[in-house]
């Protein structure tokens, strides 16, 4: 009998809205989970996301569609922004749940996990990286391309229904 592949995704909430909505579409978070489950096997998906209050609602439909969402708290800054950077937590609980799978897929074109991919692909534990927009991407991620899946062209697929061509 064939051995079922234990593989997670570790998600950058921020980076995969924003890769998206500059390619003109809105991703259907559900739709996503389903794609990642289906697609490549992913037995637990963790999305980083910063906590604004008001968005309960957001939240509990991510955690319905079977994520498991992990808050990073936000601040809002003088000039009216809010800062919510999730790349130390998405780092964190990759290794906290390190011995738990077998290999990782990391979901974010950003350089600052640059030293994450390498340790998990030293270690034969990185399973793909998920670039949410091709025209995109951290140049430092660009030794890890054999790795690269990318979202571009997928929105038939993972566009909220209002949004898909």
């Amino acid at each position: 009998m064939k051995r079922q592949e234990n593989n997670y995704a570790f998600i950058d909430s921020q980076n995969l809205n924003l890769g998206v909505r500059d390619q003109g579409w809105v991703l259907d978070f559900k739709r996503f989970y389903v794609y990642l489950k289906d697609k490549y096997k992913i037995r637990e998906a963790y999305l980083f996301i910063g906590y604004m209050p008001g968005n309960e609602s957001l939240y509990t439909n991510l955690q319905q569609a079977g994520y498991i969402v992990v808050f990073k708290p936000t601040l809002f800054l003088p000039d009216g922004g809010v800062k919510g950077n999730v790349d130390a937590e998405l780092v964190l609980h990759t290794m906290i749940e390190y011995e738990n799978y077998d290999r990782a897929m990391i979901v974010s074109g950003d350089g600052d996990f640059h030293c994450l991919i390498e340790y998990l692909e030293q270690n034969n534990k990185l399973f793909k990286v998920l670039i949410p927009n091709a025209k995109k991407y951290s140049s430092l991620l660009r030794k890890f391309r054999r790795y690269f899946v990318y979202i571009n062209g997928l929105d038939k697929k993972l566009a909220k229904a209002k949004n898909r061509p």
